[in-house]
């Protein structure tokens, strides 16, 4: 992997590691709901020109309702659940609940999309990863009634960010451009939200700490987040592009630790081993090879996806005829929408 694939994966594993840290230091002042008001309305803020430049947005033409429905399952839904739950959960036990998303996309697909059904070792997988979810719940959380609560908040959220995940692979969506689905949710997510987050304005101006959590969490760990990803892929091809979402719950567990004091025991990196190992094994155990639109990763010789495919990926217009598809495969389904919570 080249130099600039390294350092991609890097930010990558930072960028969708720190949001568990922010969020935490947000809410000790802020309110949740207005936590994630901020967060969407910066991110729109960044991302709407850059979607505007590359012509993405009228691409969307007709579709606007159902990526209404889309921004209240994947963001709008989760990224407030887990605001209120770190009210009352370690952003460390927050992120390495929300790893255990691949496992719901599983559960879900058992009724709600056959392609995606677990059975033989992914069974395996889906179980080993319950497990670790079961951990985490019976030795991390204990019998303490306001963690447990917490822990269900960021449980319910990672089913959201599960059910968005499948419902990207229907027709209503399938051939929209990423950055355009992107820009659009964190929009409407923000007219949304604002409703409900006017009644929730600070009472006095937020310290200076949790002003730059806030900017954080829409600059970084959303807007800049997506278009490191759509970089990332472009560079190294979705084979080694999205290993970093095995990561990124071991980013902020040592954050946690570090800037936090949060605890850590032996039950949490069994939890988080279990989950990660089940994750892997439940979504087929081996290394993906096709990108949305059957695009393809770099493999051996090869130096990078085609401008071209990797123009109609991002949602760049490209010269002559384009799929311009947004179908996310089962190893990508759920890791891929996840903007760090």
């Amino acid at each position: 992997m080249s130099g600039k694939g390294w350092s991609l994966f890097a930010v990558m594993s930072v960028l969708w590691g720190v949001p568990y840290l922010f969020i935490r230091v947000a809410v000790h002042e802020v309110d949740p709901v207005f936590v994630t008001f901020a967060r969407v309305g910066i991110a729109a803020l960044v991302l709407l020109p850059v979607a505007l430049h590359r012509a993405v947005m009228s691409r969307l033409r007709g579709r606007w309702a159902a990526i209404t429905v889309l921004a209240l399952v994947q963001i709008v839904g989760p990224f407030t659940l887990i605001g209120i739950a770190e009210q009352h959960v370690s952003s460390s036990l927050a992120s390495l609940l929300i790893a255990a998303d691949p496992l719901l996309v599983a559960v879900f697909a058992i009724w709600l999309d056959r392609s995606e059904r677990v059975t033989g070792g992914r069974m395996v997988g889906l179980l080993v990863g319950l497990v670790g979810v079961l951990l985490l719940l019976g030795f991390d959380v204990g019998g303490d009634a306001r963690v447990l609560f917490g822990a269900a908040l960021v449980v319910l959220a990672a089913a959201g960010y599960a059910a968005g995940a499948l419902m990207l692979k229907r027709p209503t969506y399938a051939s929209l451009p990423s950055l355009g689905v992107v820009t659009a949710e964190c929009a409407i997510a923000t007219v949304v939200i604002a409703p409900f987050a006017a009644f929730r304005v600070p009472s006095h101006v937020p310290s200076l700490e949790v002003v730059g959590s806030l900017v954080g969490l829409g600059v970084l760990c959303t807007a800049l987040a997506w278009l490191a990803f759509f970089a990332l892929i472009t560079e190294v091809g979705a084979s080694r592009g999205t290993v970093f979402t095995y990561v990124n719950p071991a980013v902020a567990v040592v954050l946690g630790v570090v800037l936090l004091d949060e605890p850590v025991t032996a039950w949490t990196a069994a939890g988080f081993l279990l989950i990660v190992l089940g994750s892997w094994l439940s979504t087929g155990g081996r290394p993906p090879t096709a990108l949305p639109g059957g695009l393809t990763g770099r493999r051996r010789g090869e130096r990078r996806i085609p401008p071209a495919a990797a123009a109609d990926f991002l949602g760049v217009p490209a010269t002559g005829p384009s799929a311009g598809t947004f179908l996310p495969p089962r190893w990508m389904a759920a890791p891929i929408r996840r903007i760090t919570t």
